[in-house]
């Protein structure tokens, strides 16, 4: 009953509020408020707020979510065990088995052919050191610039 009180309260509310933003001609935002103050009001009109006030109250139903959270963590954790530990012995014997067979124990050297190296690079000039260093470029640089 308080239920049915309060919704119907904040329809009217919300109504009103409608009123004063069509008032002030913003008649899309007043139609909103509209449709969202009249939302309670058809709650209780369905029975859904009735619904919903006997289910909040009910210690069977209560009871019932607990049961609910309990089977949906046993479901988690076995996925977790069954991810991290690779199935039931039978598998991971397989598993195991199959991993040996894959390797083939007389492949010593790599498959792709004789390695062939690189030829060698020319070796580069070697640079002047000191205080005769040609700065041109750079100054060619900051000349096309403007520095």
């Amino acid at each position: 009953m308080i239920a049915e009180t309060v919704c119907s309260a904040v329809s009217a509310a919300g109504l009103g509020i409608a009123a004063v933003t069509a008032y002030r001609k913003r008649f899309l935002a007043a139609a909103r408020i509209a449709a969202y103050s009249l939302v309670p009001v058809g709650l209780v009109m369905t029975g859904v707020v009735g619904w919903l006030a006997d289910t909040a109250f009910s210690p069977t139903v209560w009871a019932g979510f607990v049961v609910l959270g309990g089977a949906w963590l046993l479901f988690m954790t076995t996925r977790a065990v069954e991810r991290r530990g690779g199935g039931t012995r039978k598998e991971r014997k397989a598993a195991r088995t199959a991993q040996r067979e894959a390797v083939a124990p007389a492949a010593s050297a790599p498959s792709l052919g004789p390695a062939v190296r690189p030829a060698a690079r020319p070796a580069a000039a070697p640079r002047a050191t000191g205080s005769g260093e040609d700065f041109s470029d750079i100054e060619a640089i900051l000349k096309k610039h403007g520095i």
